[in-house]
């Protein structure tokens, strides 16, 4: 049996890192984990090729060559995705399609030949038996959460390395909070279901073996949902195992605000080679958390939670939402202000929209407020509901904190309020090639180019007297600034 496994292309997003990328020759930022581990569950006999369509592009050739096509994607790959089918569809193509785009929104794709949907540990083996059989049905749909201990490591001999800014692994699923617009309780439940150390440290081994060196994102909803695990067993095994290899990787994550009431466990992951952590902060409003159920970030000083988490060596990059209910006039002016006084360089700033199953969906269908279906882009102006903000005050105010947070201005005196707070490990910098041409390119582009070359040349003379240590990450940020920039227009 031949095996097409197709990742669709992502947009220009804020999280493409598009225009970044360009800096140091890399093609995407991530290299598609699912596929990559629904890989290892087919047949070991079955021969298996991959195409990630954000690497190169999909021709009928390689759809020709398959028996059947399996596609995994997210709400925002959906346009990529129909393109996809077309493709499929028009060289007779058997296609099986799995990911959170289908088990969300499978109603839609009335063309896919089989939907395998959840989690693919529950659905995918039923599936490839009745397939052995011929009597493979068109949905397989399973309400239970599987063991992820049982969960294959992802075969990375599928793709090419190099082409990517950072490998992926996964730790755990599942949060334990249920904010109203997230869909993570219904994709994963609330409750972690977490991989043990013997895994985690089998999926650093893999990528290493591979030749990796660099940065790795551990995908997990939330990375501390099961704080007493982490400190026990699985931060204390990468600690040892990342001394053993000289610290090859850095690490990244996304945790919940309340990582800065425990040091220990702060301390435990710097010393493990986190470097950075994704925050939902979403807004400072209280009536607007207590809206959404953000119960963790209400009644705390969260501008104090984040400069102790970049005081301890992470640096925080921030999610932050506008368009509640509760949100008042003053919200863009005290988003702008949080921001820049957080020192928060990666702050995403977004509309609020209601994917399909979430609560807040839940709600704004009964109040009788939908208007369509998200885009999956929360950056790009778009609302899939009627807001109780004047539509034409929120879209305006939406475009203001972009276009300040974003403006030379305002981005690079943020990096260096970072700079002076954020106090990471001190380890030996693992340069290569390419880093030295990001730089190369970013004095010809920002430093001599574009409109903000005084704040370039200012943040590069800054950092070298000041703060030596940090030249390589003030590059990298100047770099995101110009990709983000390109993103929000600005």
């Amino acid at each position: 049996m031949k095996i097409l496994l197709i990742y669709p292309k992502y947009p220009e997003t804020f999280w493409s890192f598009k225009y970044a990328l360009k800096f140091i020759s890399k093609k995407a930022s991530f290299p598609p984990l699912g596929l990559l581990t629904v890989a290892s569950m087919l047949p070991k006999e079955w021969e298996k090729r991959l195409i990630d369509m954000n690497i190169s592009p999909l021709t009928e050739k390689d759809i020709d060559w398959a028996d059947y096509v399996f596609i995994s994607a997210m709400a925002i790959q959906k346009n990529s995705v129909k393109e996809i089918i077309k493709k499929c569809k028009k060289c007779g193509a058997k296609i099986v399609a799995g990911g959170p785009l289908f088990t969300m929104d499978y109603e839609e794709f009335h063309d896919i030949d089989y939907l395998v949907l959840n989690e693919a540990e529950n659905t995918l083996f039923p599936f490839l038996n009745d397939l052995e059989k011929g009597s493979a049905r068109h949905i397989y749909i399973s309400n239970e959460w599987p063991d992820i201990r049982k969960t294959p490591l992802p075969d990375w001999t599928l793709i090419d390395m190099k082409k990517y800014a950072s490998m992926s692994i996964q730790y755990s699923r599942g949060c334990p909070y249920n904010c109203e617009f997230c869909d993570i309780p219904v994709l994963n439940g609330r409750a972690p279901r977490t991989k043990d150390k013997d895994q985690v440290i089998a999926e650093l081994n893999a990528i290493y073996k591979h030749g990796w060196r660099g940065g790795v994102f551990f995908v997990d909803d939330n990375f501390i949902g099961n704080r007493k695990k982490l400190k026990k067993e699985i931060l204390p095994s990468i600690i040892e195992w990342m001394k053993r290899y000289k610290f090859p990787f850095s690490f990244f994550t996304e945790a919940s605000i309340n990582i800065s009431d425990d040091d220990e466990l702060m301390h435990l992951m710097v010393e493990a080679g986190f470097d950075k952590v994704f925050i939902g902060i979403e807004t400072p409003n209280e009536e607007s958390l207590t809206e959404c159920n953000k119960f963790q970030n209400k009644s705390r000083d969260l501008l104090y939670c984040v400069k102790k988490i970049q005081n301890q060596g992470l640096e925080v990059q921030g999610g932050f939402i506008v368009g509640f209910d509760n949100d008042p006039p003053s919200i863009f002016e005290r988003q702008i202000n949080f921001i820049q006084k957080s020192g928060i360089v990666t702050a995403m700033v977004g509309l609020l929209n209601a994917p399909k199953g979430t609560r807040l969906y839940q709600r704004l269908k009964k109040e009788n407020r939908l208007l369509t279906e998200i885009s999956g882009d929360n950056t790009d102006f778009s609302l899939n509901f009627v807001p109780k903000m004047d539509y034409e005050t929120l879209i305006e105010g939406y475009k203001k904190i972009l276009h300040t947070i974003y403006s030379p201005r305002y981005f690079y005196y943020r990096v260096i309020t970072l700079l002076k707070q954020y106090k990471p490990r001190k380890r030996k910098a693992n340069f290569k090639f390419h880093h030295i041409k990001a730089f190369l390119k970013s004095v010809w582009l920002l430093g001599i180019r574009e409109k903000e070359r005084l704040h370039y040349w200012k943040l590069i003379f800054w950092t070298l007297l000041r703060r030596p240590r940090f030249f390589p990450l003030a590059i990298t940020f100047a770099i995101y600034g110009f990709h983000f920039r390109k993103i929000a227009g600005v």
